[in-house]
């Protein structure tokens, strides 16, 4: 009973998925860090519900990430062995990459919300913030991944090409080609959800009773 409820739980990971990439496409293509003010006030009064809904949809999916950290961490857990540890990093490494999803939200559905009243200079600025601000969701999905492809490749809990393909992008996040590690890392998830909700990752049960003399 407690494993299939954690299967239906590690479902949540896909359910992320979705959602996240379901409000990159919701909003379009944001302004930006550079753009003229005329541009990105612009935008944001031209496209203010889809901004919104975009933004609603990221916070529902940081909700959602939470819960698949939770289960992804309870696997690590029973298998880590000597890497004991690992997998509270990894939780803590997740919860901080959902803070920067719920930071994105916020600055999108105030930018959604207000562009029309705010100066706007205000609204360049939560706009450049949107853009750039991407360190607490960057530094968390390489936490988690790293930690993870650790316990991963020692253990064998998940495959061992999703391991190491978790160390890889977890490396290439703060590269030039982080915005490709940022989806690459979603896809990730995605696979990772599947995979955990179907059984896969389930390390055995090591019985801590002392063999009968």
């Amino acid at each position: 009973m407690a494993q299939r409820s954690e299967r239906r739980t590690s479902v949540t990971g896909a359910v992320f998925a979705v959602l996240l990439v379901a409000s990159f496409v919701v909003a379009g293509e944001t302004p930006g860090a550079d753009d003229s003010v005329e541009e990105v006030v612009s935008f944001y009064s031209d496209n203010e519900s889809e901004v919104v809904i975009s933004a609603i949809l990221s916070g529902l999916s940081a909700v959602f990430l939470l819960f698949f950290v939770g289960s992804l961490g309870s696997v690590l857990r029973s298998a880590e062995g000597p890497t004991e540890g690992l997998s509270a990093v990894a939780r803590a490494g997740g919860v901080v990459a959902a803070v920067g999803v719920l930071i994105f939200a916020g600055l999108l559905f105030t930018l959604g919300d207000a562009a029309d009243t705010l100066e706007p200079e205000a609204t360049q600025a939560l706009n450049a913030l949107n853009a750039d601000f991407f360190f607490p969701l960057a530094g968390g999905l390489a936490t988690l991944l790293f930690a993870t492809g650790l316990v991963a490749v020692q253990s064998r809990v998940l495959p061992g090409w999703l391991g190491w393909s978790a160390l890889v992008i977890a490396v290439v996040t703060f590269s030039p080609l982080g915005f490709v590690a940022f989806l690459a890392s979603i896809a990730w998830v995605l696979v990772t959800s599947v995979l955990l909700s179907f059984g896969r990752g389930r390390a055995p049960t090591v019985s801590t009773q002392a063999p009968p003399g």
